[in-house]
């Protein structure tokens, strides 16, 4: 009985429905829920005592082994970014280039090129202060300037790597990561050009949200004139006066302690967040032009081109473009390296526990049940991915998990397939993209926006939910109309 269909489908469906109850209304950790169930279903299925255990393990270590590295370099990067005042300094050129009739798509192109290195909730607070400024100068109220921004940074967290939900998407379906990446960007720009652009402005005029008080009462008012000095940056010397990035110390600097540490330009904040991208894709395009691994040029290439060597790559320069060279001290660096993975800490375990759910489900026979089941419906694997993970997005709100949680139910029928690289890429900007549908109440982006920006819940609901879904539906269609074409 234990290995018929109809019993382990029910497992499969009583584990994840009791998922989402320990994470929604017991409000119990993500990482302990997905261990618990993880637990449940392998007695249930049967599985050995003696066995369970040991599947947790490597369903954890396989996981990790990939991603660790990757989302750890990732938020170093990011980290090195903010306090260096890299944002900022987007920021202010764009928003110089665009002009003020066009912010809202200047604080959009600011929030997809920082959101590429930066979690979500870290670029809407450290590029909240720009909004403000945008909204205090423009006065069209925060739904025209935050929207935008807001909108860039979670459809890149959604569909590209380093961000963990994509990584841990690639490793557990052996999807190329470079792939990602280009089919990633090619579904995120319309995705937000619909959403984040065209609905932003449309609803902007029929929503119309004040500057919150505290902006007004000069809580921002260091950082919401033109020329004032970036988001975080590090002037003076340590114990004298200025800020500090790696403790947040207000004091202020002599005038000549502050025009003796360099700024990085415009130009190299951008080519350090992209130079970890170009390296991938040096990777993944040289294996399809010379495809010889024997070739010198590409043993090279898929070296540095590796995601963990990339991003090691461009960590080291970051250290010494916006540290060393602007005067840091190597202990400097460390405090700020160390805090940029202190928030990555329970990512990882949440990522990781997502891996040991996979390899349960595997190992429990659930997972080629299932393949068989979701195949029966007649569905293309693609549209079964981003269903799936909307679902999971809609009932716990995470998008990290959400996509976790949808590799592992269909990783064995992906490998069942035995498709082409280019399909399982779409695969996973499908599974992202349905991870970034409709976030609302139970998704902490949703707070955050609805808090830093001072907007209502209702209001947050008309503006930011639907915008969130018109980015998803939008990026899934775009994948699957590649997918037909691939």
């Amino acid at each position: 009985m234990m290995d018929s269909p109809a019993y382990l489908l029910s497992v499969a469906a009583v584990g994840i429905a009791l998922l989402l109850l320990l994470i929604i209304k017991i409000r119990l950790d993500p990482f302990v829920s997905l261990l618990l169930v993880s637990a449940g279903v392998a007695v249930a299925a049967g599985i050995p005592l003696v066995d369970i255990v040991p599947d947790m393990e490597t369903g954890m270590g396989k996981v990790l082994a990939h991603v660790a590295p990757i989302v750890g370099l990732g938020a170093m990067l990011g980290k090195m970014l903010e306090v260096s005042g890299g944002a900022q300094k987007i920021a202010d050129r764009l928003l110089g280039l665009f002009g003020e009739r066009r912010a809202p798509l200047a604080l959009g192109v600011t929030g997809l090129i920082f959101g590429i290195p930066v979690f979500f909730d870290v670029g809407v607070i450290v590029l909240a202060p720009v909004v403000y400024a945008a909204a205090k100068r423009g006065g069209k109220g925060m739904l025209y300037y935050a929207l935008p921004l807001a909108a860039g940074l979670a459809i890149v967290h959604g569909l590209l790597p380093p961000h963990p939900g994509p990584v841990a998407a690639a490793g557990l379906l052996h999807a190329n990561m470079g792939l990602i990446i280009v089919f990633g960007l090619i579904c995120a720009i319309p995705a937000w050009i619909l959403g984040g652009y065209f609905y932003s402005k449309w609803i902007a005029k029929r929503i119309y949200v004040p500057i919150p008080d505290y902006v007004e009462e000069g809580f921002h008012d260091e950082y919401a004139e033109d020329g004032a000095r970036p988001l975080g940056e590090p002037t003076g010397t340590p114990g004298g006066e200025g800020t500090s990035p790696a403790t947040g110390t207000r004091t202020t600097p002599a005038p000549e302690q502050q025009q003796a540490v360099p700024q990085a330009g415009f130009g190299t904040v951008v080519a350090i967040i992209l130079l970890p991208i170009v390296l991938i894709l040096l990777q993944t395009f040289s294996s399809i032009l010379i495809d010889d691994p024997e070739n010198p040029v590409q043993k090279v290439a898929s070296f540095i081109g590796a995601p963990l060597m990339a991003l090691l790559i461009a960590v080291l320069v970051s250290f010494y473009v916006l540290g060393v060279r602007r005067g840091w001290s190597s202990k400097h660096l460390v405090t700020v390296a160390e805090s940029a993975l202190k928030p990555v800490g329970m990512i990882l375990l949440v990522v990781g526990a997502g891996g040991v759910f996979g390899s349960i489900l595997v190992a429990s026979g659930v997972g080629d049940v299932l393949s068989s089941s979701l195949t029966s419906t007649g569905l293309p694997l693609i549209v079964l991915a981003f269903v799936i993970a909307w679902a999971l997005r809609i009932a716990q709100g995470s998008a990290t998990v959400a996509i976790v949680a949808t590799s592992g139910i269909i990783a064995t029928l992906v490998e069942e397939a035995d498709l082409s690289q280019a399909h399982l890429a779409l695969i996973c900007v499908a599974m992202g993209a349905g991870a970034t549908a409709t976030s609302h109440v139970n998704d902490a982006g949703y707070w955050l926006v609805s808090r830093y920006f001072g907007i209502s819940e209702k209001d947050t609901l008309k503006s930011w939910t639907v915008l969130e879904t018109i980015m998803g539906f939008t990026a899934f269609g775009v994948a699957a109309a590649l997918s037909l074409v691939v």
